[in-house]
């Protein structure tokens, strides 16, 4: 799934530490979430949506092809 949560991220001036603080994470997750290699579930991507104002769909979309975000 590709997402736009490190530009959201990046855009408000937080590193993934501040942002997985916000939302009850680890940093860990944030990574996994932002690399594309951990879809998460429903109930964060609401605190994520949330968090950042937007609906899920504006943040979260699948990734055409099957490919992860880091692949070309």
């Amino acid at each position: 799934m590709n997402n736009l949560v490190e530009k959201l991220r990046k855009d408000m001036g937080l590193n993934q530490e501040e942002l997985s603080k916000a939302l009850k994470v680890s940093r860990q997750t944030i990574s996994a979430i932002e690399n594309g290699k951990y879809n998460p579930s429903l109930d964060l991507a609401f605190t994520i949506s949330d968090f950042f104002g937007l609906k899920i769909e504006e943040i979260f979309f699948p990734n055409k092809g099957g490919k992860r975000n880091d692949e070309k």
